[in-house]
């Protein structure tokens, strides 16, 4: 994919098959690097792409992990590359605050039910517990605050006897696979006109930041 004049530059945060990715790349958003938290199907994905790969594995997953530090060098991955707004696809380390300090407000994630509605990691699973007819995906912007950021898309998902974790969440990646993309290109379209500069740190509210818990759903246990 070839960049426009003033095309707004994403970075993407991908951790699993690459689906996601695949989805956003096939909408032709300009994407001009994934981060990878570990090897995995996302990088091949790229690769035929043409898309380049920045690689922050993550080695230690017990209480020592210095969470700052790889939010650190992940944030370098992507202002190496320009990148003005961030999208998270199946990423699976939550990031700290300095991720929001480096893009503030241009951070977007996906999540597998309606939100406010069944938050956290395993959604699915709490949906079908308990025994709701509907559910479905969010696209919001991620906050300090795990799945509480304002809402920019959802759609429904319809809960069929029978169903397990895995055959409800295949639908519902199914409804994500045009529902994320289509919600990431009305946000970039909507942050100016063509032309105009940016650069992380620079948009709204980017003299805010505050200390919290980490951001984004989407860690594994």
């Amino acid at each position: 994919m070839r960049l426009g004049m003033g095309a707004v530059r994403i970075g993407v945060l991908a951790s699993g098959t690459g689906t996601i990715l695949a989805a956003l790349l096939e909408a032709d958003l300009p994407v001009v690097v994934v981060v990878v938290d570990r090897r995995c199907g996302a990088e091949q994905v790229a690769a035929r792409a043409g898309i380049p790969v920045v690689v922050v594995e993550r080695r230690d997953f017990g209480a020592t992990f210095d969470r700052d530090a790889f939010t650190a060098d992940v944030v370098a991955g992507l202002v190496e590359h320009r990148v003005e707004v961030v999208a998270m696809a199946g990423f699976g380390t939550v990031l700290a605050v300095g991720v929001h300090e480096a893009f503030p407000g241009r951070v977007l994630n996906t999540h597998p039910a309606l939100l406010p509605a069944f938050k956290g990691w395993h959604a699915v699973e709490a949906a079908l517990a308990a025994g709701v007819k509907v559910t479905g995906c969010t696209v919001h912007l991620a906050t300090l605050e795990v799945d509480e950021g304002p809402i920019l898309a959802q759609q429904a998902v319809p809960v069929l006897p029978g169903d397990d974790a895995r055959m409800l969440h295949e639908r519902i990646k199914q409804v994500e696979r045009h529902l994320y993309p289509a919600a990431v290109r009305t946000f970039i379209d909507g942050l100016g006109s063509p032309g105009e500069e940016s650069s992380p740190g620079t948009g709204p509210g980017a003299d805010v930041g505050r200390d919290g818990p980490p951001t984004s759903s989407g860690e594994q246990p």
